[in-house]
């Protein structure tokens, strides 16, 4: 089965995931660093409470205070340190782009992926999800969801790493952000939903092809 095989399967059941859901790039970015180690329901209360003090854009970020930034966002968890990283960003936009976003996005996938990597807060998956969802490139985003499902599938070994699974996908797909944009959002619907650390392997339009289910089937056979 191809992966463009696979896509299709998890498009048919889920259809489109409108993913990211939000009304600007730095919507995004606030987004992506929000939702590290926690649900999304939960960044979208903290998102909620920066929209509602008009603090989604750069420069009101900026300018507030990390106390009252701390207090905003308590709904997304580790709310002390997502307020570093917040302002870490920030004030990495100024310093280096006087504030203006668009001219950060615009540069090259690879020179905007290292200047992402280097800001304090911000890892692979962070970056990559600012690249795709932010800046419109087309970068595969990975995660655990991506690694749970494939490596079950018996596609990728579960040790392998963010760079080699994100090569996977970029060795196997046309570079189309629009096709990686769905194609992460349906993985992470299917992790959430079916292929969850205990998996719901009944429910599962993959599991014929899945070397995980195949073995679990024949154990309880025997």
């Amino acid at each position: 089965m191809s992966l463009l095989q696979l896509y299709r399967m998890l498009y048919d059941v889920y259809g489109p995931q409108h993913w990211w859901p939000a009304n600007s790039p730095f919507e995004v970015i606030v987004g992506a660093i929000l939702t590290q180690s926690t649900n999304w329901q939960n960044v979208e209360r903290a998102l909620e409470n920066l929209k509602q003090h008009n603090a989604l854009t750069p420069e009101r970020l900026y300018k507030l205070s990390e106390e009252k930034l701390t207090e905003l966002i308590r709904p997304a968890g580790y709310f002390r340190q997502k307020a570093k990283k917040l302002k870490a960003f920030v004030k990495h936009l100024y310093a280096q782009h006087d504030g203006d976003l668009h001219t950060m996005l615009a540069q090259p996938l690879k020179k905007l992926r290292a200047e992402l990597l280097s800001i304090w807060g911000i890892g692979p998956e962070t970056a990559d999800s600012i690249m795709l969802y932010a800046a419109q490139k087309p970068v595969f985003v990975v995660d655990t969801y991506t690694k749970r499902i494939f490596s079950r599938l018996g596609l990728v070994e579960p040790t392998i790493s963010y760079e080699e699974l994100q090569e996977f996908f970029t060795q196997r797909l046309p570079k189309s952000v629009k096709l990686f944009n769905e194609y992460h959002a349906l993985l992470v619907r299917h992790g959430k939903e079916v292929c969850r650390p205990k998996p719901r392997c009944g429910q599962c339009v993959l599991a014929r092809d899945c070397q995980f289910y195949r073995r679990s089937s024949s154990a309880v056979g025997r």
